[in-house]
């Protein structure tokens, strides 16, 4: 079975907690994802910034994108597996916490992420379909 490492997304695009949402959005449009990590001024990742957590916590709660910080939206602990990790425990994580999108740990450095569609290119459709259905019901 593959690693993490094998999967992964590796050209990951940042968003600091310090910078306004305003700018996290444009740089989600940029990478033409629906999320990126959130890192603090250690580099450390804090959580994971989502195009929805835009809409939802900040758009349609009036607030103002560029006075809102994207820490501010970071929520618990960011789920992460490790690069070495096998496909496998990926997938466990990914039920367990009911996420699409993971950041990926080398140490303490966030080095890809792994995405639904990530599985998808890389696993049979069996997995993949295992996956989609754990992560689409309550």
């Amino acid at each position: 079975m593959p690693t993490a490492r094998e999967i992964m997304t590796a050209d990951v695009t940042f968003v600091r907690g310090d910078e306004p949402v305003r700018e996290a959005a444009t740089k989600l449009a940029d990478a033409g994802v629906g999320a990126l990590p959130i890192c603090g001024v250690d580099d450390q990742l804090v959580g994971m910034l989502t195009d929805r957590d835009i809409v939802t916590k900040v758009i349609a709660a009036g607030k103002d994108p560029l006075a809102v910080r994207a820490g501010e939206l970071a929520q618990g602990e960011a789920v992460t597996v490790g690069a070495d990790d096998d496909v496998a425990e990926l997938m466990r994580t990914m039920v367990a916490h009911k996420v699409r999108r993971v950041p990926v740990i080398d140490g303490t450095r966030v080095v890809g992420v792994i995405s639904l569609a990530d599985v998808a290119r890389s696993l049979d459709d069996a997995d993949t379909g295992m996956l989609t259905e754990a992560l689409s019901t309550d």
